[in-house]
């Protein structure tokens, strides 16, 4: 016989999730979310998943938001275990991922008593959510009308907005009682606002009026309408459009790889390539490049497309378009004239000069980190999605064509902290399957992204162990510290390696020291198997930095 919680608000909390199809809801163990958590598993339409570490567990949440594009929901007990969900509260803020933060807490009047696992949990993420609510307890007046309320608000907040909206739950004792029947509850009436959006037409004149237009797409999921869109833009050659790895865009038109392109720009070359229109879309820009490039072009005009997000990430902002892309994109094609413009003619032949210097340097490098990744992009076959750890791992990308394939990335924040959670909780989501690349640094702090039962069998990671956080060899600035405090305080050298990680989270493992095994293992690695697959690549020893480094001075030579 199934046993409910008798708590009504969280029999409230459950029937408005259900009419409003959030049924993802991930659990950490405790007590006082006890009543959630009993009441959740118990229902047939939810998918619970019980993942330990907090911190880890709101990380495969947002993978899984990522994965099913709809809110999910995690709930944990009450105190420190809040606190703990912050990291990936802030990544799904920065990156408009939809989640539903239920926090099980002590009664009100509980607070700052000294009382068992009690913290000001009320508004504890007030600074990167979207709303902040707090159930009344079932013994105060109208509890449960008002508790519908809020529920409702917080649901819709959180589709509108697609970003984290938290609701605390203060539950009173006993929490364990529990009844076999339900109530009936009434069908809700759903109020989530749509935006109707025209077109102003003095954007239509600017546009038609601009010789030099630019559109840099950031990162953001894949959209095959937008991928239209944009293709009929440049078809003419109207237009430039830069996107990145993670812009998930592929037109053999767009300039697909910045850094390849705009690396070593002289002061002349800032205004030679300058755009007079430029358009933005998406989320954060990985180029440290192209952001030195635009904010030294000082654009005429620059407008940014996005129904949340109004950066002037490049001091220069002059319309915010709030609205989805795909939307401002089906209005402003009906108007405007797609003639071919010699900007973008300007921008093929860097492109050609750029691509072939590439072609050649790849002809003289050794086993490295730049050469793992040629390698891997060659490698993986079409039906994988890519998740890539922060630091070197993305920008490592952007150098390489990964074809078609999805790719993902933490850039909301652009923290190492979450890579691999994020990634399994896409991976228990999507019928395809997944491969992770990431930083060794990135992994082992991570490590209990591995701590659950749901990883399918065709998961992949490909973990490349260069013993630090090399990141800090490449940027211009850490080089200036003593060499021993840069190893030690903020490359933090190791001597670690995942081998006995992987077979305690029942993976099967590889290692590979030497290009003759990297290019032997790969093909095996993607074949079926009843477990997932670890590869570590190890490069200690090797000069990734300079490696990377004579990459972009080779680039500059005539």
């Amino acid at each position: 016989m199934k046993k409910y919680s008798s708590k009504r608000s969280i029999q409230v909390l459950a029937n408005l999730f259900q009419q409003y199809g959030i049924l993802d809801v991930v659990i950490s163990p405790g007590s006082r979310n006890a009543p959630l958590a009993i009441h959740f598993s118990e229902l047939d339409d939810f998918n619970c998943f019980s993942i330990v570490d907090e911190r880890s567990a709101a990380f495969v949440a947002l993978g899984m938001a990522i994965s099913e594009k709809k809110p999910v929901a995690i709930t944990c007990t009450s105190g420190s275990a809040a606190a703990n969900y912050y990291p990936a509260v802030t990544e799904a803020f920065y990156s408009n991922i939809p989640l539903l933060i239920l926090t099980a807490d002590r009664p009100t009047d509980y607070v700052d008593l000294f009382d068992g696992q009690t913290i000001r949990q009320k508004n504890i993420f007030h600074q990167h959510s979207y709303g902040d609510f707090e159930l009344l307890e079932d013994s105060k007046d109208n509890a449960e009308d008002i508790n519908s309320e809020i529920i409702k608000k917080a649901i819709e907040l959180c589709f509108e907005k697609q970003g984290p909206v938290h609701i605390n739950i203060p539950l009173e004792e006993p929490l364990y009682d529990l009844v076999s029947e339900l109530p009936t509850f009434p069908e809700v009436e759903k109020t989530i606002k749509k935006k109707e959006y025209e077109i102003p037409s003095n954007l239509v004149a600017d546009w038609n009026t601009s010789q030099r237009i630019m559109l840099l797409v950031g990162t953001r999921a894949y959209s095959p309408e937008l991928e239209n869109q944009l293709t009929q833009l440049v078809k003419n050659h109207s237009v430039v459009v830069l996107s990145e790895v993670n812009s998930n865009l592929h037109h053999d038109k767009f300039f697909k790889h910045i850094d390849r392109y705009v690396t070593h720009f002289s002061e002349e070359d800032y205004k030679t390539y300058a755009p007079d229109l430029l358009i933005t879309i998406g989320q954060n820009v990985v180029s440290k490049r192209v952001k030195q490039f635009l904010r030294k072009a000082h654009p005429k005009a620059h407008w940014h497309l996005d129904e949340v997000w109004q950066p002037d990430t490049y001091f220069a902002l002059t319309q915010k378009v709030e609205v989805k892309p795909e939307v401002f994109f089906s209005k402003l094609l009906h108007f405007i004239n797609l003639e071919p413009k010699p900007y973008f003619n300007l921008w093929d032949v860097l492109r050609d000069k750029k691509d072939k210097k590439h072609s050649e340097f790849l002809n003289l490098i050794e086993f490295s980190d730049f050469y793992f990744f040629n390698k891997a992009s060659q490698s993986i076959p079409e039906n994988y999605n890519i998740h890539f750890s922060n630091s070197s791992a993305i920008r490592y990308a952007q150098l390489f064509d990964f074809g078609k394939r999805k790719i993902y990335c933490n850039r909301g924040t652009s923290g190492i902290d979450g890579s691999t959670s994020t990634a399994m909780g896409f991976a228990i989501k999507n019928t395809n399957p997944t491969l992770l690349i990431t930083g060794d640094l990135s992994f082992f702090y991570d490590i209990n992204g591995l701590w659950n039962q749901y990883i399918p069998p065709f998961t992949r990671i490909i973990i490349f162990n260069n013993g630090e956080g090399n990141i800090f060899k490449i940027i211009p600035g850490p080089g200036n510290a003593n060499p021993n405090t840069l190893d030690e305080f903020i490359a933090t050298k190791h001597h670690k390696n995942a081998e006995f990680l992987a077979k305690h989270f029942g993976f099967t493992y590889t290692k590979v020291e030497d290009d003759g095994t990297l290019d032997r293992v790969l093909d095996n690695f993607y074949k079926p198997d009843v477990q997932p697959k670890i590869i570590e690549v190890f490069t200690h020893g090797k000069n990734n930095a300079d490696v990377l480094k004579a990459y972009f001075n080779f680039l500059k030579e005539n």
